[in-house]
């Protein structure tokens, strides 16, 4: 029996084809269908009229006349959860943008509110001056008004610790859901570079992805391609950055590939994996890339460094960048390379990440405050029940750092 009505909100939408936050949702969905009545709000801007589902993977889908993102989320999740409150018990909020509607949802209704804060947003460097402070207004409230707020890294728990003085709850993303795919004659008729050793990088391309620091480390060597999947035509940024590198024969510059099992294959027999998110917390690339068992070299800033459990290779420039790829051996890379699969096996699959979610959902009918910052250890879900899912990710809040 279904024990309570859970509304999704924050999404471009199901079926995910999008980002981290819309995989997540295809997978609660499969996991959670069975134990909770579940609504998924979606984007009709992304879906044409004929690729509108009313249901999927049992849970029902409410398409709403916004765009999931920049501008319009913050109409478009306001909407969600006003029309959320009519039904629902638990509403998951993924992202920050309406949050300013939610003190009005914890004083005149009775629904709980799990928030998760998407890493620190307003950091981005893509935002101008008056979005970052909606952003980071938003945020605060955010983790004020919900009931329980998820940071998806062990870095954002100390941030929001640091910030708000509030405990939150880790939970990650899964990586299960790659398979590691054989080259083909046919993929190599379609990417002649998979018969040489590349690295590879996919993202969208922003400047806090340290795509030119990236291009630039690759483009004064010539021992090694880099391929990077991304979005390239969306931005001037993009265009400039393409125009700027497409020259250089060792750069594979590819628009966005959605396919599952094309990504699997590029992804997956990459010789290193370069990962240049600079804000964020866990980034869903950089698990995949970890779960297909690729060498993982990193930017320096602590949520790679939580994800990566301080055991991949950084970089803080593009020289450090050049002396990874010249220095580190095919020894020391298959030995990475194992490190990262046992530490993606251990963290992070599906299955994991939608107990923790389901955990949440339950506790929230006997929770009545959220739990203060003490200067000891902290967990991210404190309870016995789910050490079988390895709940027990701790956080020392003893030397609190701002990232």
């Amino acid at each position: 029996m279904k024990t309570k009505k859970l509304a999704i909100i924050g999404t471009v939408g199901l079926p995910a084809n999008y980002g981290g936050f819309e995989t997540l949702v295809s997978y609660l969905t499969q996991f959670l269908n069975k134990k909770y009545d579940l609504t998924v709000y979606c984007s009709a801007k992304k879906y044409a009229k004929e690729e509108r589902l009313k249901e999927y993977n049992g849970a029902r889908l409410v398409f709403l006349p916004f765009d999931a993102n920049g501008a319009q989320s913050i109409i478009y999740d306001i909407i969600s959860i006003i029309h959320a409150i009519f039904y629902a018990d638990v509403l998951l909020v993924l992202g920050v943008p309406g949050a300013v509607v939610l003190p009005f949802v914890k004083w005149f209704t009775n629904k709980k509110i799990i928030v998760s804060i998407d890493g620190v947003e307003w950091k981005r460097d893509k935002w101008g001056k008056y979005v970052k402070k909606y952003l980071r207004y938003c945020e605060r409230l955010a983790v004020k008004y919900s009931h329980v707020d998820i940071s998806d890294n062990e870095a954002i728990q100390d941030y929001t610790a640091s910030e708000y003085k509030t405990l939150s709850n880790v939970i990650e993303y899964g990586g299960d859901h790659t398979l590691k795919r054989e080259i083909t004659k046919a993929h190599i008729e379609q990417y002649s570079f998979l018969d040489s050793p590349y690295a590879f990088k996919v993202c969208r391309i922003e400047p806090e992805n340290n795509i030119q620091m990236v291009l630039e480390s690759f483009a004064n060597q010539s021992d090694m391609a880099l391929v990077l999947v991304g979005n390239w035509k969306n931005s001037e940024y993009g265009i400039s950055c393409r125009e700027r590198y497409q020259q250089y024969k060792n750069l594979h510059l590819l628009d966005p590939i959605y396919d599952q099992e094309s990504l699997d294959v590029l992804r997956g027999n990459c010789k290193v994996y370069i990962h240049g998110h600079s804000a964020g917390g866990t980034n869903p690339s950089l698990v995949e890339a970890m779960y297909l068992e690729r060498a993982i070299f990193c930017f320096d800033v602590s949520y790679n460094r939580a994800t990566t459990e301080n055991k991949a290779k950084y970089f803080k420039n593009t020289y450090e960048l050049q002396e990874l790829l010249i220095s580190t051996s095919n020894e020391e890379l298959q030995q990475l390379s194992i490190t990262m699969k046992n530490i993606a096996k251990r963290r992070y699959t599906w299955e994991v990440i939608a107990n923790k979610y389901g955990y949440l959902v339950d506790i929230l009918a006997f929770k009545k405050t959220k739990g203060k910052v003490s200067p000891q250890l902290s967990s991210s879900i404190h309870t016995s029940d789910l050490l079988q899912y390895e709940m027990a990710h701790y956080s020392s809040l003893e030397s609190i750092h701002k990232p």
